[in-house]
């Protein structure tokens, strides 16, 4: 059993034209032996966004705090603490955060994707 808290994992960051103001940690994955998937945990700062992208894989997220959009189904939706989003494979998405605080996201994501 691995129990942490995520902070304690390093952040990876993310600031350029595609992806704005993110750290992503990876909390379960190959190095933890978790073959099947990968557990992810974003902080989007206020203005922030994910890259607008699609992958061919599905994969899951909990809206954790904050708040935000999502870009999906072809439009933009609210996100906010509790909500849960099923992404299916190949449709176009992104996260935005558009509140005063950080947006704090659970991703996972099959180990056939990269892990971050």
């Amino acid at each position: 059993m691995k129990l942490i808290n995520y902070k304690s994992v390093e952040p990876t960051h993310f600031n350029n034209d595609a992806a704005k103001e993110i750290a992503g940690r990876v909390v379960a994955g190959k190095a933890d032996g978790a073959n099947n998937f990968c557990m992810r945990i974003f902080e989007i700062a206020p203005g922030g966004h994910t890259p607008k992208h699609a992958h061919p894989w599905e994969h899951e997220m909990f809206i954790h705090s904050g708040v935000g959009e999502i870009y999906g189904n072809g439009k933009w939706n609210p996100l906010g603490p509790g909500n849960v989003v099923f992404m299916p494979p190949d449709e176009e998405h992104q996260v935005r955060n558009t509140g005063k605080e950080l947006l704090i996201l659970a991703c996972l994501v099959p180990s056939i994707a990269p892990e971050l």
